[in-house]
């Protein structure tokens, strides 16, 4: 039965008999929409036309059983409101939402429309959390384990909800307290906005390796900071990207609990004070208060429940000046309060200013300083038992890492903490300092290895700057009394760099090295690329010092909760859900791989994951898209290296062929939507320049009555985490193509190939080891390789390049206004000339631009063989087992930390 949305008037109708949404969940059908005979899931089923936002004047239908309406509107009144904090049956559960709403109020009385609803439920949830995380806070006290520290400026934790119900293994339940309630769970899950604290893979990271860290038992926190407006909401419009301040906060978090017990001071500018014994001390200056704010992280059907602990910014009534404020001066008077809510307002803040940059460096000192003051309190306060104790045993107790170079700060903050705070001398620190702290690095890019003004960093950390200073010292005297043979690399090498005498410079990642017991790469080629070029000279004098730990996603987030249909697939083939917790069971699939009814099922999981994402896309653009044609995703941070330019390149190259064919022609082609997702950094011309040409490419083929159904072209606004829940399990082929070499991991590679998607890519970060675990016959490689990147950007410094004709056949094709008249010129300057700033093809585009067309047309091939496609599917998520986010922290915690688990009993 088909029903086709448009019509004027209201209707309801009465459907005797069994139906289900063809694929399709209650709250995500659009028009048109079937119901079939195939599942006896609904028997007896209301019609409603309901009216929604889009464009175009498009409606859905909502549909319930009428037992399910009748039973919702009658049940609800009867549920008591009662407290039951722990709850893990239906019943009790839905009682305790009730309660929340009636006792736990956040708006006015009588409301429980799916706002409030999520609210209450949520307040639920974290009932049973609390209970969880106080049994493991009190559990990790008594015990007193050696724990992890994990400080980082990004979290993109996603949506708590459906994740914490799912690791409390408590999401049936839910689901029906809420259907007694008269509410679905897809719904009130909708409600929840994404935490703004993370901008990519850097935070995505962080958060799955919380996660890991519960569900393994470890004892471990993580630190960040609780910014008020994020990055920036992104929005697209004719002009392309636009940003708005994000609006997480603007009610509030149910997941987090503020701390007042837990508040430290830190101190920005002043001055070091020198008494006459010689001991130092940081005085004067602003003191800010770091105020904590605690977010519970749930381990996967496990008690242990850890922390994310986020810091925010506050200055005191005390300065607060009430004369000034009755005298008008209003802005004088709360300029302390101003200059605190500044530190957590965004995300990176813009630094092309002086006082850009000095608020960066704040953002990273204030996390520092406050979670490594709380470090020491918690170290203390479990000593405080033991009468005898020194401070020697602190990296025995205390393991801290830093997620790239933004905690680098954390160095000479406990250098400064353990001197002029606790008295120890400078080698009795320096000792407890690097057998505390590890470094991770997350790249090559010279401009995010970070480097800081030492102008800046002597006006804002005083006390910082003469400790970094010791700390370089110290290190030059170290080369020339032990590696001679290295004096000629010192200026290299060393913290300090004054090669320009206007702008001398601290380098971050030096002193992070210098300082670490350990640092680590995050993908084997990374790892190689680090110990053979960036880090060489340090590999000499250390050798032992450097390690890959090879990135990992949670498996419960990444497939278990966004595709249930296919989870439950593979649950059903192994016989076991064991691989929730133990990917590298996944490897059991192979035998199943040429199955025809593994593979009957396996597609129809995908195309149900496919047509909901169809339905977002229309939601958030307007555009209707084919399930039927192949999903092509790229979804990442828009950056050059990350070469989204190559790919809409290759798209307008496509685009004109399919021009030039006939329409029998056409017919013969691999229909295909190509998505687009990922913000531009606010300051970054060439990557807006990328978005607005994506768009612009869209609008054109997208109305082209001869092309919309051989190819369309999507911009997916506002990528976050929850979009990322929708994008990768409803996608077929997914793009890595960074330039060779410049990748250090990727991550959301190893999400795609987890939920059978195939990748087209480059021998660049962990797709060399993905393509090694999951079968080079079911990869599509292109590209240079790493070793040969140099010698091609040299080549073309020569003037050696011979660019491709097809490549100069897309440019001109561009040039000649085919969409729109926008000035593209700028951007594709940079592909061209041999050398010079924003010129040369840096990131060899127009080098790969045949071999990846190659690669396009063998995809376009093997998508006509649904056999094969499928078996490749399945034999990609067969092979995902290395990539759990659990192999990877168990190898920091053993092989970085020693850190063992401490399950709560």
């Amino acid at each position: 039965m088909l029903f086709r949305a448009g019509e004027e008037e209201e209707k309801e109708e009465r459907c005797e008999g069994n139906f289900r949404f063809a694929g399709l969940g209650r709250s995500t059908l659009t028009d048109p929409f079937y119901l079939t005979h195939d599942q006896p899931t609904y028997p007896t089923c209301r019609i409603m036309r309901v009216p929604i936002r889009s464009k175009g004047g498009f409606c859905v239908f909502a549909m319930a059983t009428a037992t399910e309406a009748n039973s919702a509107a009658d049940g609800s009144s009867k549920i008591l409101a009662v407290a039951h904090p722990t709850a893990e049956e239906s019943t009790e559960i839905a009682s305790n939402i009730k309660y929340h709403a009636q006792y736990s109020p956040h708006f006015s009385p009588f409301k429980f429309e799916p706002e409030q609803a999520y609210y209450a439920t949520a307040d639920s949830v974290r009932d049973h959390l609390i209970q969880r995380w106080n049994e493991t806070y009190m559990h990790f006290h008594k015990t007193d384990p050696k724990q992890t520290y994990y400080l980082s400026m990004e979290y993109l934790q996603g949506r708590a909800l459906t994740n914490a119900i799912g690791n409390l293994d408590t999401l049936d339940a839910y689901a029906k307290a809420l259907n007694k309630l008269g509410h679905e769970l897809e719904d009130i899950a909708e409600q929840e906005k994404d935490a703004a604290l993370g901008n990519g893979g850097l935070g995505r990271l962080a958060s799955c390796f919380l996660d890991s860290m519960a569900t393994l038992n470890l004892p471990a926190w993580g630190y960040g900071l609780r910014y008020r407006y994020g990055l920036f909401k992104q929005r697209i419009a004719k002009e392309g990207q636009g940003e708005v301040a994000e609006d997480w906060l603007e009610k509030f978090s149910p997941w987090e609990v503020v701390r007042h017990d837990v508040i430290f001071p830190v101190l920005f500018f002043g001055h070091v004070e020198v008494s006459p014994t010689g001991s130092r001390k940081w005085v004067g200056g602003e003191v800010i208060k770091a105020l904590a704010y605690d977010v519970p992280i749930p381990g996967y059907k496990t008690k242990t429940t850890v922390s994310l602990r986020l810091w925010e910014a506050k200055a005191s009534a005390e300065d607060f000046n009430l004369f000034q404020f009755n005298d008008g001066q209003y802005e004088s008077a709360a300029q302390l309060h101003s200059k605190a809510q500044q530190i957590c307002a965004v995300l990176y803040p813009g630094d092309a200013t002086e006082s850009g940059k000095i608020l960066r460096l704040k953002q990273q000192f204030f996390l520092c300083s406050a979670s490594l003051q709380d470090i020491i309190f918690r170290f203390k306060e479990r000593r405080n038992r033991d009468n005898s104790w020194n401070w020697s045993e602190f990296p025995n107790k205390v393991a801290v890492q830093l997620n790239d170079t933004h905690p680098t700060l954390a160095i000479p903050e406990l250098m400064r903490l353990l001197m002029d705070n606790e008295g120890l001398g400078w080698d009795e620190a320096w000792d407890v300092t690097t057998r505390t702290v590890a470094y991770t690095n997350h790249t090559v890019l010279p401009e995010a290895l970070e480097k800081w003004s030492q102008v800046v960093m002597a006006k804002l950390l005083p006390r910082h700057m003469e400790i970094i200073e010791e700390i370089d010292k110290r290190f030059i005297a170290m080369i020339h009394s032990t590696r001679s043979d290295l004096a000629s690399r010192i200026s290299s090498m060393r913290i300090l760099d004054g090669s320009n005498p206007q702008k001398p410079v601290v380098r971050m990642a030096n002193l992070c090295v210098v300082s670490s017991h350990t640092v680590n790469g995050v993908a084997q080629l990374h790892s190689d690329i680090l110990k053979a070029e960036l880090f060489a000279d340090y590999v000499s004098i250390w050798p032992t010092k450097f390690q890959n730990k090879t990135n990992g996603i949670t498996p419960r987030r990444w497939l278990r909760f966004c595709s249930p249909e296919l989870s439950n697939i593979i649950t059903k083939w192994l016989k076991t859900d064991e691989w929730i917790t133990n990917l590298d069971l996944l490897s059991g699939l192979q035998q199943f791989a040429d199955n025809e009814e593994l593979q009957d099922e396996w597609a129809a999981a995908k195309m149900a994951n496919k047509r909901r994402l169809a339905q977002y896309v229309f939601q958030v653009t307007g555009v209707t898209i084919d399930p039927d044609t192949l999903f092509d995703i790229q979804v990442k941070r828009i950056h050059e290296y990350k070469r989204q330019l190559l790919n809409i390149l290759g798209v307008v190259y496509r685009y004109k062929k399919l021009k030039e064919m006939s329409p029998e022609e056409r017919k013969k082609t691999t229909p295909r939507t190509v998505m687009f997702g990922g913000k531009a950094f606010a300051t970054y011309t060439n990557a807006k320049r990328i978005v607005k040409l994506v768009n612009d490419v869209g609008a054109v083929v997208n109305e082209d009555p001869e092309i919309r159904n051989y190819l369309k072209v999507i911009f997916v606004p506002n990528y976050n985490v929850s979009v990322a829940e929708i994008l990768i399990p409803g996608s077929e082929l997914s793009q890595h193509i960074s330039t060779a070499g410049m990748e250090a991991s990727g991550t959301s590679n190893m999400k795609f190939a987890l939920n059978g998607c195939i990748i087209i890519g480059t021998l660049d970060g962990a797709n060399v080891e993905i393509r090694e675990e999951i079968g080079e016959d079911n990869f599509f490689l292109f590209g240079a390789k790493a070793d040969e990147v140099p010698k091609l950007r040299k080549e073309r410094e020569e003037g050696l390049f011979k660019p491709d004709p097809h490549f100069e056949e897309a440019k001109q094709f561009m040039r000649g206004g085919a969409f729109g008249s926008y000035d593209y010129n700028r951007l594709l300057d940079s592909l061209e000339g041999n050398s010079g700033y924003g010129r040369g093809d840096y990131f060899l585009v127009g080098y790969d631009f045949q071999s990846y067309m190659d690669a396009q047309a063998r995809v376009d091939e093997a998508y006509k063989d649904r056999k094969k496609w499928l078996k490749m599917s399945i034999l990609s998520t067969a092979g995902s087992g290395k990539f759990s986010s659990d192999r990877t922290i168990a190898q920091y915690a053993k092989e970085i930390w020693n850190i063992k688990a401490c399950p709560v009993p």
